[in-house]
């Protein structure tokens, strides 16, 4: 009998899942991917309908892991309920054998006092949005599954730190001391499928069901350091300080998201901060 490969539904066929997809085809998982649109070669899903997710479960094989990488598009709190909250309530009635890997967002840590941040730390977010994805977590981690709080993605073609730079729309908020925490999209992608590996592997000595796991790069950066590199790289002038901005997407935080807990499990980003891959990203950017 040869090795039954591992079937994997990757739930979001965006910037993250298509690498996350082709990453596990090259390491022989046969790979189902779904998305609002259908489109790319995904089935057409909305995780927020129960009829939608069943009728995907009726048209593929059951999955060994999912992972739950779409996105609540533009919206606000409904956008959220529905594509996380009920995303994952959906699938794992769906799919209830399916280990399931959640991706998360480092927003829900809401310290703002430059101080290192671990899955132990308290994850107190000031929004609503914040608090639907923590409630999506726990229906995650209740049914055993796996939690990665990601923080902001970057890699080719997309990093809004540096378009801002070169459009000359930078700002150093105050003296430019706030933590800025990110994560390559090609490290995001291993880290994810290092986890489910992990997670499928019958191997006793590592548990990692119904754990949560910060993906982030090793080094978390000074938005004033980040601004230096970048205006030295590139012989342009540092921008110039201003307020801080108060209504970002993910909220005003200043912290140091530590990702020592999934390094532990034998991971180790190719970019170990984002000084190493702004260079090479500037060139694919338009």
């Amino acid at each position: 009998m040869p090795h039954s490969h591992h079937h994997l539904l990757i739930c979001g066929n965006g910037y993250l899942g298509q690498a996350i997809a082709e990453r596990a085809a090259n390491r022989s998982y046969e790979v189902s991917t779904c998305s609002l649109s259908g489109g790319n070669g995904s089935h057409t899903c909305d995780l927020g309908s129960k009829e939608s997710v069943d009728m995907l479960a009726s048209m593929i094989d059951p999955p060994d892991a999912i992972v739950h990488c779409a996105s609540s598009g533009k919206g606000g709190p409904p956008a959220y309920e529905r594509v996380y909250r009920d995303g994952i309530r959906h699938l794992r009635s769906a799919f209830p054998e399916a280990l399931i890997l959640f991706t998360s967002s480092s927003s829900v840590y809401g310290q703002t006092d430059g101080s290192i941040v671990s899955e132990d730390s308290p994850a107190e977010p000031d929004r609503e949005t914040g608090r639907i994805l923590l409630e999506s977590e726990n229906l995650t981690t209740t049914a055993k599954g796996i939690v990665c709080r990601l923080s902001g993605i970057y890699g080719p073609e997309r990093s809004v730190l540096l378009k801002k730079f070169l459009h000359g729309e930078a700002v150093i908020e105050e003296d430019g001391r706030r933590y800025i925490n990110q994560i390559h999209r090609d490290d995001a992608a291993d880290a994810i499928l290092h986890l489910i590996d992990l997670g499928l592997d019958s191997d006793p000595g590592i548990s990692v069901a119904g754990e949560i796991f910060n993906l982030t790069d090793t080094r978390p950066l000074r938005q004033r350091e980040v601004y230096e590199a970048m205006a030295d790289h590139f012989h342009l002038p540092l921008p110039p300080t201003g307020p801080r901005d108060e209504n970002r997407k993910r909220g005003w935080t200043h912290k140091q998201v530590s990702n020592e807990k999934l390094r532990a499990l034998g991971w180790a980003p190719q970019f170990p901060s984002f000084l190493e891959a702004f260079p090479s990203i500037a060139a694919t950017l338009d």
